[in-house]
């Protein structure tokens, strides 16, 4: 019975065209929407997945990597006694304004960096050009990212700009190390952020302490240390903390809710048009169906040949969307808008779809199991 499904369901090369559009489309809605909010959010932690720090030391209620509050910087030395610490490192996320020549002023997030060889913690990890050890040895050194250069008044290596007021000199530049917020991101040394570029920073306060333990080291016990020599400060493993600061904003904006309507929106035009679809090219052939029941078919047939051909639509259409997917992500994608397509969101599409076409199947099947075959005989 499946092979007739199949072969009817391809002879109406109309309707199918119109079905697998309708399934593609749903299928790239759902896993680009899905990629783009998980690239989009994942910018969130950035910071926090590339720091090459095991634990993150920070004030009470921390919750987002780019709006942390000052800590005494003299609490470093009671986290680095507790057993089991491999090094800390201070560091420094703070905003300030970056002055262009013209006068324009860019709000950016100074992030200041240890200066401690031992402890190179938070630093840059990918560069487009330059070595980010430059901030530690030219005096009055930044590094930006190449994506930010034309929100930075198109500024290129070697030129001198003012960040609150003192002066800045370019000499390194990241790549695809972009915040989620309007403002970039901006490196140096901590000395230099918290004296120079950013007004009212205490000399004696950070943001973070970022912990390396020693090889071995169960990470969970740690962090229950750490927080007992510390307990005035919030201490979380690197992946607990990227995902607080992830959900923060997911659950704090409305980018979640944004994202996420947009997509179920979609989705319902795509699955309506494709459950119209296989609901008439059903309806519109009961007379079909009324003859395989006066040749013997039974309603178990009848069912097998709708969720066949249900299956089937679903099937072709799920392939055509994912290659789609994939080939318009890679086509879209870039460190401002990253599109992340994972297999998880290409499954949570899939299963939607076949559940929406078995039911569009499903509904004509109570008028099928209604037809009288006696009624097409005499016709």
């Amino acid at each position: 019975m499946w092979v007739l499904a199949i072969k009817a369901m391809l002879a109406d090369r109309a309707k199918l065209m119109t079905t697998l559009l309708g399934i593609t489309f749903s299928v790239v809605l759902v896993n680009l929407q899905g990629g783009l909010l998980l690239g989009l959010i994942q910018k969130a932690a950035m910071l926090i997945d590339f720091s090459q720090a095991d634990i993150w030391v920070g004030h009470r209620h921390m919750n987002n990597v780019d709006t942390g509050n000052l800590i005494p910087e003299r609490w470093k030395e009671r986290v680095r006694g507790v057993d089991g610490v491999d090094a800390v490192a201070r560091y420094l996320v703070m905003f300030s304004s970056f002055q262009m020549p013209d006068g324009h002023c860019e709000g950016v997030v100074m992030v200041g960096c240890d200066s401690d060889p031992r402890s190179r913690m938070g630093n840059p990890w990918t560069m487009a050009e330059g070595d980010p050890e430059a901030i530690f040895r030219i005096p009055d050194s930044i590094l930006i990212d190449a994506n930010d250069v034309e929100k930075l008044g198109n500024c290129q290596m070697g030129d001198v700009r003012e960040i609150g007021n003192a002066r800045a000199q370019i000499v390194g530049m990241t790549r695809g190390i972009v915040s989620f917020t309007t403002s970039p991101y901006v490196f140096t040394t901590l000395e230099r952020a918290r004296t120079k570029y950013i007004h009212g920073a205490p000399r004696d306060q950070c943001s973070y302490f970022l912990v390396r333990a020693k090889p071995g080291t169960d990470i969970p016990a740690l962090v229950r240390r750490i927080k007992t020599k510390v307990p005035e400060l919030d201490v979380y493993d690197r992946d607990t903390y990227a995902r607080l600061s992830m959900e923060y904003w997911l659950t704090r904006t409305g980018i979640g809710i944004s994202f996420g309507l947009a997509a179920f929106l979609g989705l319902l035009v795509g699955l309506a048009v494709v459950a119209q679809t296989l609901y008439a090219s059903v309806t519109e052939r009961l007379k079909e169906f009324g003859t395989l029941k006066a040749m013997g078919a039974d309603d178990r047939c009848v069912a097998r040949f709708l969720v066949s051909q249900a299956v089937g639509s679903a099937a072709l259409g799920a392939v055509t969307g994912i290659l789609a997917s994939v080939v318009v992500g890679t086509a879209i994608t870039s460190p401002r808008a990253p599109v992340i397509l994972t297999w998880q969101v290409a499954l949570v599409s899939v299963v939607l779809i076949v559940l929406v076409c078995l039911g569009s199947a499903y509904l004509p099947y109570w008028r099928i199991r209604k037809i009288d075959p006696a009624s097409v005989l005499r016709s």
